[in-house]
């Protein structure tokens, strides 16, 4: 499922400055095969990009700019085959929606 494609990318807000800056910076890092502009109308899979592929640095950068409940939202709006394991298990303890063990299982595709 995509979030709208509107500056309304953060729920309840109006992005800044800064944070269209960090979305498209990491756009252009981590959706690769899209333009930036393009890759903005998609912005919960620059998310989950950034939360599973990201670069320390760049994931600190990202964390900071969008907060926690943003995070928590892509998670729990996941698509199949946008975390691998380890990251889906990493955002859930470090986002405290799982206690040790207790992580949900990854999204996966649903055959009509």
């Amino acid at each position: 499922m995509h979030m709208e494609a509107t500056r309304e990318r953060i729920p309840g807000t109006t992005l800044t400055a800064e944070q269209e800056r960090v979305f498209r910076t990491m756009a252009a890092r981590y959706v690769w095969w899209k333009e930036p502009d393009k890759a903005l109308k998609f912005p919960q899979q620059i998310a989950a990009q950034v939360m599973n592929l990201g670069e320390w640095d760049d994931v600190q950068i990202f964390a900071t700019a969008v907060g926690d409940d943003y995070l928590r939202s892509v998670l729990k709006n996941a698509e199949a085959g946008q975390f691998n394991e380890r990251s889906w298990s990493y955002w859930h303890y470090r986002l405290h929606l799982a206690s040790v063990g207790t992580v949900p299982p990854l999204p996966e595709r649903k055959l009509a």
